[in-house]
């Protein structure tokens, strides 16, 4: 039997490679994609998300998210995606039939309580959506069995000093989500620079039909690290630990998000040698090999022919 999964995500060019990689894998169901504030507006993602289903030919229901984080204001990685968010390739129009108008928080409840068995969470985005979520539905933790993140940083951020982007782009929600009793695990933004893309990989990705010359085109455009000496495509980590987690190594921990005002404002501090003496509350990815992601990589996107 399919896992049932929900993706909140911000499209994105790593994005759209974590949905592309969770559409067609066989062994699970994603049953909605929430649309959520991040990379670009809400707004935007939803339309990248419909864009990105109408190219793969998939119907799944998605759910535009809050318009801005808890507290603070909202930022933007455009300088890192293009102003789109997925600037490189020219995507047919959306259709927009397949848009849930209800709220994000009351569209993922329905799915869990209609759900036969627990569902993933899967969160490559700020987490405004699941806060509201679990604060709102505290009940729908017993059903939920777990929660993938990509997210957070062992060390330095590539925000803050300390904070990882989509961390910082809203650490309240990070915090609520954190203190839940929800069962997290997390890919680190350091994995990204264990599991680069390189010019090899992404020339066996644009073998892949239609869709690999999709991939290559974004990749070009793409500026997490560089096309010639690796790209960091972080998002497809966390897709990673749910469909082969045997490629990662884990360790659990207490993970706490610093909101208070200042430099490290958006630190996600990882008490790996219990200096708090606190329970742990999520599991750390804390390293990846990376041939055998690279391996795993292009046979997840090649079943997007």
């Amino acid at each position: 039997m399919k896992k049932p999964v929900i993706i909140s995500t911000d499209p994105g060019i790593d994005d759209a490679v974590a949905l592309a990689i969770c559409l067609f894998s066989p062994a699970i169901e994603v049953k909605s994609i929430i649309a959520t504030n991040g990379n670009v507006n809400a707004q935007q993602a939803l339309i990248n998300i419909l864009k990105l289903e109408k190219f793969f030919g998939k119907s799944i229901p998605v759910v535009k998210g809050v318009e801005r984080s808890l507290v603070k204001q909202s930022i933007r990685a455009k300088e890192i995606h293009g102003k789109s968010g997925m600037d490189g390739y020219d995507f047919p129009n959306p259709s927009f039939e397949l848009v849930d108008h209800g709220i994000s928080p009351v569209a993922i409840h329905k799915i869990v309580a209609a759900s036969s068995e627990k569902v993933t969470l899967i969160g490559i985005a700020p987490l405004t959506d699941y806060a509201l979520y679990v604060r709102l539905y505290p009940d729908d933790i017993k059903n939920i069995k777990e929660l993938i993140i990509m997210g957070g940083a062992m060390g330095r951020g590539n925000y803050g000093i300390y904070s990882e982007f989509n961390i910082a782009s809203d650490p309240e929600a990070a915090k609520i989500i954190f203190e839940s009793g929800l069962k997290i695990r997390v890919a680190p933004l350091e994995l990204g620079a264990q599991a680069k893309i390189m010019p090899e990989v992404s020339n066996q990705i644009q073998q892949l039909g239609k869709a690999g010359d999709m991939f290559y085109d974004l990749f070009k455009k793409f500026r997490g690290g560089s096309f010639q000496t690796g790209l960091k495509i972080y998002d497809a980590l966390a897709a990673g630990i749910l469909l082969n987690p045997q490629m990662f190594k884990f360790k659990k921990t207490h993970v706490e998000i610093d909101v208070q005002t200042g430099y490290t404002y958006g630190a996600s501090l990882m008490d790996f040698k219990n200096k708090l003496d606190l329970p742990n509350n999520a599991e750390i990815a804390v390293s990846v090999d990376p041939e055998i992601f690279s391996k795993w990589f292009v046979e997840a996107l090649s079943k997007t022919r």
